[in-house]
């Protein structure tokens, strides 16, 4: 294997373990959090979960099928991500609201941003699909590559 094979391999076993740390990281905090009421809390958590079920996929079967759905799953991933800054946005907005009718203009931003919902935590699923789209960018399994000194997780490794 060449010096620039190994490197992008090493670079891409780097980022599978990012995606993989941050994924299962994602999901316990949820978890603790208790994120889970109603539809759009539930969203975070069952595509971060989704994401490592087909990373175990991928590591069993080493598909370019996996590695498209983990392209679809991870595009879920990033809008999700900005939904839920704009969701957790327009809650601290209305509290703050509520709680200070007078508030207006960048008063009002700097106290919905400053809320109690953490407004840029959801932007962690944007990270995420973002770690995972560098991984999957021409990834040699997309191009028809099967040799197993081409790909991270190979059984050889």
């Amino acid at each position: 294997m060449s010096t620039r094979g190994s490197t992008l391999t090493a670079l891409r076993k780097a980022l599978l373990g990012l995606l993989v740390i941050g994924n299962v990281g994602t999901v316990v905090e949820l978890l603790l959090l208790k994120h889970t009421d109603g539809v759009w809390q539930l969203a975070p958590l069952l595509l971060s979960g989704a994401t490592l079920l087909v990373l175990v996929w991928f590591a069993i079967a080493l598909s370019a099928t996996a590695l498209r759905a983990l392209g679809v799953v991870l595009a879920f991933c990033l809008v999700s991500g900005g939904v839920g800054v704009v969701q957790h946005l327009r809650g601290n907005m209305a509290y703050a609201k509520d709680s200070n009718p007078s508030l207006a203009g960048r008063e009002l931003y700097v106290e919905a941003v400053m809320g109690s919902t953490p407004t840029l935590a959801p932007g962690m699923m944007v990270q995420l699909a973002l770690i995972g789209f560098a991984f999957l960018f021409r990834h040699p399994r997309l191009r028809g590559v099967t040799s197993d000194d081409a790909l991270p997780l190979s059984r050889s490794d």
